[in-house]
């Protein structure tokens, strides 16, 4: 039991002095605004959420086994609470406003929006993960394959913290999905390039074809039909990837809509 209350003791004391941190750099005038917008996108927003999700879980076990993952997990929790608490204290206006927990809460009741809110956090540490490869493998098929290079901070940032109005409970919720949606989308553009390079055959399952035609574009716009033949594959690679091409994306890899042979992202 004393091991458990020393590690929580001592992740929760770090978890709230990383939150003031933030809070005390971001507000220092010009400085701030571009220390703050820094922190806010890849890559320097990745070691801010590793700080406060993975770190923990991490440093925990490593110090005090499942006790020390135990504690870790507790102080993670009160943390949050104690923030969105005082976060909300500080903007009395904004609290006593509209607010999207309040309408959540009259529509399916408190309990079960908090419950449902926090079943989702359980799957914190496999969007870091999924972040991590995105960091540490997806450059080897740059250099091994030639797939495409990505400014992932367009990708993974966060900036619903400048929408106004938005505080405490609402805001730390819509952080963690404006952060889960980037990762997540990022990682579907690399499997865009990995499908259509390695295995472009629709699938034989009509709706699994329907299913993922949103996420995957090319099963309706180059893949092979389930019903072709290996003939029809090597086809599609040969016209799709000729000899020469010094980019490897996805079929419909806007690197492909050029403009008098520039990118219309240039």
């Amino acid at each position: 039991m004393e091991i458990f209350i020393i590690m929580f003791l001592g992740v929760l004391v770090a978890l709230l002095l990383g939150v003031g941190f933030l809070h005390l750099v971001v507000s220092l005038g010009s400085f701030g605004r571009k220390a703050g917008e820094l922190l806010s996108r890849a890559p320097m927003l990745d070691l801010v959420v590793t700080y406060f999700t993975a770190a923990p879980m991490i440093v925990g076990p490593i110090l005090a086994g499942w006790v020390g993952l135990a504690a870790a997990l507790a102080a993670q929790m009160l943390a949050t609470v104690t923030w969105c608490f005082l976060h909300e204290l500080a903007h009395p206006r904004a609290r006593r406003g509209p607010r999207i927990v309040k309408v959540i809460n009259r529509r399916v009741g408190r309990f079960r929006n908090h419950a449902a809110l926090w079943a989702t956090a359980v799957v914190v540490p496999i969007f870091w993960l999924i972040r991590v490869a995105e960091i540490f493998l997806y450059p080897f098929l740059i250099v091994l394959v030639r797939f495409p290079r990505y400014r992932q901070s367009e990708w993974v940032n966060c900036s619903r913290q400048k929408f106004d109005g938005l505080v405490g409970h609402d805001l730390i919720w819509c952080l963690y999905c404006d952060w889960m949606t980037g990762v997540w989308v990022l990682g579907t553009e690399m499997l865009r390039n990995v499908e259509s390079f390695w295995c472009p055959i629709r699938f034989d399952s009509a709706k699994k074809c329907a299913n993922c035609r949103q996420d995957f574009p090319d099963l309706d716009g180059g893949w092979v039909a389930a019903d072709g033949t290996m003939e029809d594959v090597t086809r599609v690679l040969e016209e799709h990837y000729p000899p020469g091409a010094t980019e490897h994306g996805w079929f419909g890899h806007s690197a492909r809509l050029t403009v008098k042979g520039r990118s219309i992202d240039d």
